[in-house]
């Protein structure tokens, strides 16, 4: 009998086998995002999380207590299980917090896996939090309610930089408390520290000052706002809001138990029209002056020749520290006009009590900014803190102890870094996050323009490599910048910043030599799954098709290169239809040699990605060999004078890498057709970007010849500058029709805008123009 009923069980069990398959259980990935600095098997056998496993802290250890209800949080979010934490000592089926031994590196931990233990010992608090933030990341995303292997291992992990950044700004627009905290824990789950939380605009005043309640009365709310990029149409809806003192400590310790420091920011002494609608009596004029309804960059700002402003602002930063524990308090200093400053009777009898004169680096009004930003250095050292500024600080000479945020590129950084000020890399060509994500920008939401994709942030290196190894210690970090004109909910908060901030993350704690960005994609991959399973609005522009465009002039082709992150299946056609599973399935990369219409998908099971379509337009000019005697800036190079003859129009961003900016220089190139040919119709394509200092073509002119030497135009035509009231991004193709001409050599010569007109920002100062491309026909 008992070998029947084994024989019964047996054959139950291989059925139900057979039937439904062997579950595995699933495993723990340690490749998570950051890559921890060293990752290590062990044999100390596997792990098994379980309902009764114990999550266990030192006693009497507040810090650890919180961490370890945190880690609680994730795992039963993770997969189900409530797990109970403690504080007495657990042998087996334990994860264990402590911070036992002595490690050089602040926030540095180690990680070690056995087949009784996960043990997380950090060199302080926050080194046992961010073990927590690896371990959570390494759990599969499909887990409820089972068991989950971790393998043996020893994980030793640190952060390259201290201080590892990301701003967010409130000014423009503001965001409920709940969703600031949402924030804070989007930070913690990427290992951020700093949370830079830009709090005054023109646009409003978003923190609760007492000594001046007006501020928040007033200068806290505008009447409407500008509809898109200041189109001149407005939305008819007052705006505005603050947070009050009580919400900010509630801010501050919740962001502190996550071992992130906020610094807040009052920008000055510009961006400060919310604060002179409040007091005019601050401004140079009297006023009076209203919270803007629109972007940009306004001639009204503190008189830096009254006293009052100083008593105002020592009176606003003595209650913002009380409020905020950070070491560094940041004032600004950027994009401060000195229109008024060169008018006020005020700020000149301050420049004449200075002593302050011009000189070939600085003006004497950009001396008068040094002195109040060292002024109320001085007042916030008085206090125990430090400053931070934007790059501008730096032009009339640093404050004694200031720390630079570097954003127009990272120049700025590396003059004072020289200097032996401590830096903070921001630039936007890698770290501006309301630029575009995609060169594909009819399809996105409403940004400021300008591209920067996932690869381009992780590809960003801090450490100037013009620094020597001394100078090159004064690099403490890394941050990335969030603006908000164009990003107005919570929502369209999250779409913008993920998944780049986890290519921040890297740049900010992974050496350098251990980044590979298609290895970090795959990272990603669950790393997404996780902001999936969270509920977060994240982009997913990494899971398209990735095509590569290359030239081949010799061949007269364009060689079209289709990827994905996972190898998923690309199918594609030709002739403009739309592709599916059963177009051609790429294989090989794509020789283009006239007018197409490429259109592709890559296709995961059930699921499709976005279409990758591409238009090339060939002409007499395409894939022709073309000089550029004027040089591009060396931030809008594209891929060189090719760019200009590859078949592919710009688009609607001038940082898609299909335009060639210049500026303070004439745009001039020679095509050459190789043969005497037939001419009679020669364009440019051209982008007009008033917000970006991109203005149009004002003298257009076309020569032809034969021999290269010597040219007969044929064409010349002059343009008015842009208008103020067309503040619109637009692309305009420039052309010329004349009589057929027969030559080889087509010079085209394009001139922009050397002085930008009063009403502009820059005023007096040369604007960009961006080129596309050339159509000769």
């Amino acid at each position: 009998m008992k070998t029947f009923r084994k024989t019964i069980l047996f054959l139950l069990s291989f059925m139900t086998i057979s039937c439904f398959g062997i579950t595995s259980v699933p495993k723990a990935n340690y490749q998570v995002v950051p890559l921890p600095q060293r990752i290590s098997n062990t044999a100390g056998g596997d792990f098994t999380l379980n309902n009764k496993t114990v999550i266990v802290y030192t006693k009497g250890n507040t810090p650890q207590k919180q961490t370890a209800e945190f880690l609680a949080e994730y795992i039963k979010f993770g997969t189900g299980f409530d797990l109970k934490i403690t504080d007495k000592r657990i042998a087996a089926n334990a994860i264990i917090l402590r911070s036992d031994s002595k490690k050089e590196k602040p926030e540095s931990y180690t990680l070690t896996v056995n087949n009784k233990q996960i043990i997380i010992d950090g060199a302080d608090e926050a080194g046992i939090f961010y073990g927590v933030q690896t371990l959570r990341k390494s759990i599969p995303d499909n887990v409820q309610g089972t068991s989950v292997i971790f393998p043996a291992v020893e994980i030793k992990d640190y952060p390259r930089f201290g201080y590892r950044g990301m701003m967010l700004d409130v000014g423009r627009h503001m965001f409920p408390v709940e969703f600031i905290k949402k924030y804070v824990d989007i930070l913690a789950l990427h290992n951020i520290n700093r949370f830079h939380w830009h709090l005054t605009e023109d646009q409003g005043w978003r923190i609760e000052i007492k000594k001046y309640p007006e501020l928040t009365k007033a200068g806290a709310y505008r009447e409407q706002t500008v509809i898109g990029r200041n189109t001149g149409e407005y939305d008819g809806k007052p705006y505005g809001g603050y947070y009050t003192q009580e919400e900010v400590k509630d801010i501050v310790a919740y962001a502190q138990k996550r071992f992130i420091t906020i610094i807040p920011e009052i920008d000055l002494p510009g961006h400060m029209l919310a604060a002179l609608t409040t007091y005019p009596n601050l401004g140079c004029t009297g006023g009076p002056y209203k919270v803007s309804q629109l972007w940009g960059v306004f001639d009204d700002v503190l008189c830096a020749g009254n006293e009052e402003t100083y008593t105002f602002l020592e009176g606003v930063f003595a209650e913002l520290i009380e409020l905020f524990p950070s070491k560094y308090i940041h004032v600004g200093g950027d994009e401060c006009p000195k229109t008024r400053w060169k008018e006020c009777p005020k700020c000149q009898a301050k420049i004449k009590e200075l002593g302050l004169t011009d000189d070939p680096k600085h003006s004497k009004e950009n001396k008068l900014q040094s002195y109040v930003i060292s002024r109320i250095e001085k007042f916030l050292n008085s206090k125990g803190r430090q400053i931070i500024g934007w790059d501008e600080i730096l032009e009339g000479g640093l404050a004694p102890n200031a720390t630079v945020m570097s954003w127009r590129g990272i120049e700025g950084g590396i003059a004072a870094a020289k200097e032996h000020h401590d830096v903070i890399m921001v630039p936007t060509s890698h770290l501006y996050f309301d630029y575009y994500q995609t060169k594909d920008v009819d399809n996105e939401p409403l940004g400021i323009g300008g591209y920067v994709p996932v690869e381009k942030v992780y590809s960003f290196e801090p450490v100037p490599t013009e620094l020597t190894v001394e100078e090159q210690k004064y690099i403490i970090g890394t941050q990335a910048n969030l603006w908000t004109e164009y990003v107005p909910t919570s929502n369209h908060v999250e779409y913008m910043v993920m998944p780049r901030i986890a290519a921040l993350s890297e740049v900010q704690w992974t050496m350098p030599e251990k980044k590979n960005y298609d290895l970090f994609l795959h990272r990603l991959d669950g790393l997404m799954k996780l902001y999936k399973k969270s509920g977060y609005n994240y982009a997913t522009h990494v899971a398209d098709i990735f095509a590569k465009t290359e030239t081949d002039t010799s061949k007269k082709a364009i060689i079209i290169t289709l990827s994905t992150y996972d190898n998923a299946p690309i199918y594609y056609t030709l002739d403009g239809s739309a592709p599916s599973a059963k177009s051609r399935k790429y294989i090989q990369p794509v020789e283009i040699k006239e007018t197409t219409k490429i259109r592709a998908v890559a296709i995961r099971g059930n699921d499709k990605s976005k279409e990758y379509t591409n238009q090339f337009d060939f002409n007499k000019a395409t894939l022709k060999n073309v000089e550029l005697v004027s040089v591009p800036h060396k931030n809008y190079t594209a891929n060189g004078a090719v760019t200009l003859v590859n078949g592919t129009r710009g688009g609607n961003s001038y940082a898609n890498g299909e335009w060639l900016g210049f500026v303070g220089k004439n745009f001039e190139a020679i095509v050459d057709m190789e043969t005497i040919t037939d001419i009679s119709k020669v364009s440019i394509g051209t982008f007009m970007g008033i917000g970006a200092w991109i203005f149009g073509v004002t003298d257009y002119t076309i020569s032809v010849s034969n021999d290269g030497t010597d040219y007969k135009q044929v064409f010349s035509q002059q343009y008015p500058v842009r208008e103020e009231n067309d503040p619109r991004d637009i692309t305009v193709d420039v052309k010329a029709e004349f009589p057929t001409e027969t030559a080889r050599y087509v010079k085209i010569v394009a001139k922009p805008t050397n002085s930008m007109p009063d009403w502009h920002a820059g005023k007096g100062k040369g604007a960009f123009i961006f080129i596309d491309e050339i159509i000769i026909e």
